[in-house]
């Protein structure tokens, strides 16, 4: 048997590393093809041949094989299918992604500027007052206090003697993530929604494991609201739809009302106007020319009863246009809220920043 050796460079990637990098390729392409795992391997194959990304350490049918012994994939009826494992992945994969793309200690621990009742101990210290929990007490500075009283001889404990560590106020977050998934989203040749739905599957990764008592959800936005599962999130698609802003802001209100956290947001991704709503008998309006008064007047009616409820809508415009920024820029006016004009690239790195930034909002 021979081998063949490369010379090696401070560069070289090692078979783990050529591994992950084919698995993120392939997790991508899976999201491109909402869920489609036979139509990624097709695309695969292709960037194969043009691109010659396979050599004599990994092939197309290896790395298939991989998959499956690592329970991404599973084949059934001669199909693959992604499996639970190969979801979780995807979340992983898109959350590395962004915070590899932000800078070394952009945002921090999530915690609060503010001290008070927390769990998190700081170094500071503050007298002991009714309430401060006894395994706060710092021994060392309530021992000093009282021998500077009275002396090692006469040494008598009093209450003004107590000291206590300061603690973190660590606040929680209710949030739910509004994607937008009219015709738009994929209109002149843009893959809108992949990133979209990345930046979604990120943040879901983030919450669930690092800060679990967050509420999360997610609202697709077409013709109609609807509430999808975290797991639904890479196999969703645009439709043939209009764009109803309103229904979105609606559920998504009506879903953050039954929370009992402090801070509660609406993180919406979209692309365009708001084009679609429903009457006074149920019956959808749509308009898909200009910006209809009647459609615009009640979305941002719903941004001000967003705000009176103390929801802050942060809205992502993936779409330059001056007569779409006009409208956002009413709608954050509306809501007080915020508005980021970003480009497909650098979503995930506005999202991730207000996220950690809104969590530590008292309000």
């Amino acid at each position: 048997m021979h081998y063949l050796y490369s010379k090696w460079t401070e560069n070289s990637a090692t078979d783990e590393q050529r591994l992950q990098s084919l698995m993120q390729m392939f997790n991508y392409l899976v999201l491109q093809t909402s869920g489609d795992v036979n139509e990624a391997l097709h695309w695969l194959r292709q960037l194969a041949e043009e691109y010659g990304i396979f050599d004599e350490n990994m092939s197309m049918e290896e790395l298939i094989e991989k998959l499956k012994e690592m329970g991404i994939i599973e084949e059934i009826n001669n199909k693959f299918e992604l499996t639970k494992k190969g979801v979780q992945k995807i979340r992983q994969d898109a959350l590395k992604e962004i915070f590899s793309s932000l800078k070394k200690n952009q945002f921090g621990n999530h915690e609060t500027p503010n001290t008070g009742a927390g769990v998190e101990r700081l170094s500071e210290t503050k007298k002991w007052m009714f309430g401060d929990m006894p395994t706060n007490i710092d021994l060392t500075s309530t021992m000093t206090n009282a021998l500077k009283r009275d002396g090692i001889d006469n040494f008598n404990l009093q209450e003004d003697d107590l000291e206590v560590y300061e603690t973190e106020n660590l606040s929680s977050c209710a949030t739910v993530v509004m994607i937008d998934i009219s015709h738009s989203m994929i209109l002149y040749g843009e893959d809108r929604i992949t990133p979209a739905k990345q930046v979604a599957l990120a943040l879901s990764e983030l919450i669930q494991t690092k800060f679990p008592k967050d509420f999360l959800a997610c609202i697709t936005f077409g013709d109609d609201a609807k509430l999808i599962s975290l797991a639904e999130i890479p196999f969703l698609q645009v439709g043939p739809f209009h764009t109803n802003t309103r229904a979105g802001l609606q559920m998504a209100r009506n879903l953050l009302r039954r929370c009992g956290n402090a801070n509660k947001q609406i993180f919406m991704i979209t692309d365009g106007k708001p084009s679609a709503m429903f009457d006074e008998n149920g019956r959808l309006y749509k308009n898909s020319f200009g910006l209809d008064p009647k459609i615009v007047n009640k979305t941002l009616d719903e941004a001000v009863t967003c705000r009176r409820e103390k929801i802050t809508i942060s809205t992502f415009m993936i779409a330059q246009d001056p007569y779409l920024v006009n409208f956002i820029e009413e709608l954050t006016k509306a809501n007080k809220g915020r508005a980021y004009y970003s480009s497909l690239s650098n979503l995930g790195q506005f999202i991730f920043v207000d996220y950690i930034r809104n969590r530590r909002k008292k309000f």
